[in-house]
């Protein structure tokens, strides 16, 4: 049977508030009983004055007087028959059911008397006989004590014990109940976050303010929301590099097939046709290069490299990557700009992949500073390396995929495919090396940090 949290919270303070009711209770019994008992003994007291030595009449003064200290009516019957009473109404006769009253021994409790009705008033009545020396000898005392004063005094007597146990008990248990509400509600917060997480909501939920063991488990919620975010990015991007994997060989073989062919019959126009200009046709080969050189990446993406470094030399390969381009630049009215440090800029490496990495960022870079615009390329010397700088006038990436540009298939151009900077940012991971862009001064600049020296 399932148990509400909130319901077990409250089971130890309800067994706790009956524990309270029960010991208030007794408490509340023991203190009436002690105010009943009171009470007799006062009555009693009137019973040791009577025949403690010297004894005295009692007349209607001394009565009276009696009556004022203890609260009780008093009736005296003389064994002539005369009377002399306190009562409301002095000729009401004694009642005859009362048994005559004897002193309790040392140590017991005494007795208030039976109940009785004297014209319409109801008493708690003692029988006291009058023993020789006294001189009334021979009479009999009744002492009436009024019901009313004794439920009153065992009224008030019980009273504090039972308000207090009840509203401590009470208080206990509401506070109990408030604090059983908040640590519910704040577990059911719980709930919901981590069905909002097991949605895919990976955003991370406010702390509460209590420093607690319930923040502490919102603050490990929060973690796991963070590290489940990162896997599923990182399960996206291995499943997309899958893709990729899956029909990439079949199209990169159509794609070269249709290359090398095209490559052939330029060959073989040149060889039949010597007297033709032939510069067209090699811009046309060196596309025919540039269009392999991308198969050769899409086919790489997402496979690990062999472990081949050699020295290789950044101004030869950012060199032959501004040669690549420079057609394409004239024909669009790009100003590319290439900036080569004076001496060689050497780093271990792969030299194919460093290729696809500088001509990649060139591509991208022209493609994005279009028709009048300008590309700057340079190279410098760093206290560890070495770093690229590619600066183009275009506009910059789009905000809504600034932070994942380097993902496959992430692109802001609408006939582009998002490999590029992939496969640069692969590469420059497989050097040991970083890269990053930024917006400076109105262009878009990417930066490789790479590594110098010659391998041992």
């Amino acid at each position: 049977m399932r148990l509400s949290l909130r319901y077990r919270l409250l089971v130890p303070p309800a067994l706790l508030l009956v524990g309270i009711a029960g010991a208030s209770a007794w408490t509340a019994y023991a203190a009436a009983a002690g105010a009943e008992r009171r009470i007799a003994d006062q009555l009693w007291a009137v019973e040791r004055t009577v025949h403690q030595p010297p004894t005295f009449p009692l007349t209607d003064a001394v009565l009276r007087q009696m009556k004022g200290l203890s609260g009780a009516e008093f009736l005296l019957v003389r064994a002539n028959g005369t009377r002399v009473a306190t009562l409301p109404d002095p000729a009401a006769p004694p009642p005859p059911e009362v048994p005559v009253a004897t002193p309790a021994g040392e140590g017991d409790d005494h007795s208030l008397g039976p109940a009785v009705t004297v014209s319409g008033r109801d008493y708690r009545c003692l029988r006291l006989p009058l023993r020789p020396p006294h001189p009334n000898e021979g009479g009999t005392l009744y002492v009436f004590y009024p019901e009313a004063l004794r439920r009153s005094a065992v009224r008030d007597a019980a009273r504090p014990p039972l308000v207090l146990g009840a509203a401590g008990g009470l208080v206990a248990v509401a506070l109990t109940a408030l604090t059983a509400a908040r640590l519910v509600r704040r577990v059911r917060d719980l709930k919901h976050r981590t069905r909002l997480i097991a949605d895919g909501d990976f955003r991370p939920m406010p702390l509460p303010p209590t420093d607690d063991e319930l923040r502490d488990l919102c603050r490990s919620v929060n973690d796991m929301a963070r590290k489940l975010a990162e896997f599923a990015d990182l399960v996206a991007r291995t499943e997309r590099l899958r893709l990729v994997g899956q029909f990439s060989g079949g199209l990169a073989h159509q794609l070269r097939n249709a290359a090398a062919g095209a490559r052939l019959g330029i060959d073989l126009y040149l060889a039949e046709n010597p007297l033709a200009d032939p510069e067209p046709l090699r811009v046309a080969l060196r596309q025919l290069d540039r269009m392999e050189l991308n198969l050769r990446q899409f086919l790489e993406l997402g496979k690990p490299s062999a472990d081949d470094r050699r020295p290789c030399d950044l101004v030869k390969l950012i060199g032959q990557a501004v040669t690549l381009l420079g057609p394409q630049c004239r024909h669009t009215g790009t100003e590319l700009v290439w900036k080569p440090p004076d001496s060689p800029a050497v780093t271990p490496g792969d030299a194919n992949q460093l290729a696809h990495l500088f001509a990649n960022l060139l591509g991208n870079a022209v493609e994005a500073a279009g028709p009048g615009g300008r590309v700057e390329v340079s190279c410098a010397a760093t206290p560890d390396g070495w770093a690229v700088e590619v600066a183009d006038t275009g506009p910059g990436p789009p905000a809504d995929i600034a932070a994942k540009l380097f993902e496959p298939f992430v692109t802001g151009k609408p006939e582009g495919i998002g490999l590029g900077l992939s496969v640069a940012k692969q590469a420059a991971d497989a050097h040991g090396g970083i890269l990053s862009w930024e917006r400076r001064a109105g262009a878009t600049v990417f930066r490789v940090e790479l590594a110098g020296g010659t391998p041992t």
